[in-house]
């Protein structure tokens, strides 16, 4: 009578063990109704590298190669949090962003290094943005050149602040336009952000 009892208990068991995790492993599917739109925020920016303020036009003579207009690279790593608020994985297609300094866009950022985002999960995603002031001086003075001449600066001017203040985090950098496309099944929505660090 016992050892029946003892059986019996380790057959409720294993039963009630069997359903919990095929209950655990179900989930729902995605539908137009109840698939949300994931959650892009930033979690911090980084100076990956950063080498000084110079700048060298083409007139200098170079110790080795050709002379060219040449300036400072700077590389800012991008770190965003992405929250997955589905009962289902989702995959993150890409996502893109453009880079102001101070409100001056300068740099417009994509990686199309697509994740999986588990169901109820928050994955981390780091992008690059490589910077340097010749390219920089040229988008600057396409799109900034009056702002500047209003807030009484130069392109030149405001480079030099740039460059020498962003590695030591005394630079507003901004992550504007911000866009993050997310596929479920055969749907797909946006999600859209914006930030600024510090």
């Amino acid at each position: 009578m016992r050892k029946k009892n003892v059986l019996l208990m380790i057959l409720c068991v294993f039963v009630v063990a069997v359903f919990l995790s095929g209950c655990a492993g179900m989930q729902a599917k995605p539908t137009a109704k109840n698939f949300k739109t994931p959650v892009v925020t930033l979690d911090s920016m980084e100076v990956a590298h950063a080498f000084g303020y110079w700048y060298f036009s083409n007139k200098v003579k170079p110790t080795k190669g050709k002379p060219d207009n040449v300036g400072a690279p700077l590389d800012l790593a991008f770190t965003f949090n992405v929250e997955n608020p589905n009962t289902f994985p989702v995959l993150m297609e890409n996502l893109k962003f453009a880079v102001a300094f101070e409100e001056f866009d300068l740099n417009m950022v994509s990686t199309n290094a697509a994740q999986w985002i588990p169901a109820g999960k928050t994955n981390q995603v780091n992008v690059h943005a490589h910077f340097d002031v010749r390219q920089s001086l040229l988008s600057l003075l396409v799109t900034g050149g009056f702002k500047l001449k209003a807030e009484g600066t130069n392109a030149w001017a405001a480079l030099e602040k740039w460059w020498t203040g962003i590695p030591n985090y005394e630079i507003p950098v901004s992550v504007k336009e911000g866009a993050a496309v997310f596929n479920a099944g055969d749907m797909v929505k946006v999600a859209t952000f914006k930030a600024t660090f510090p």
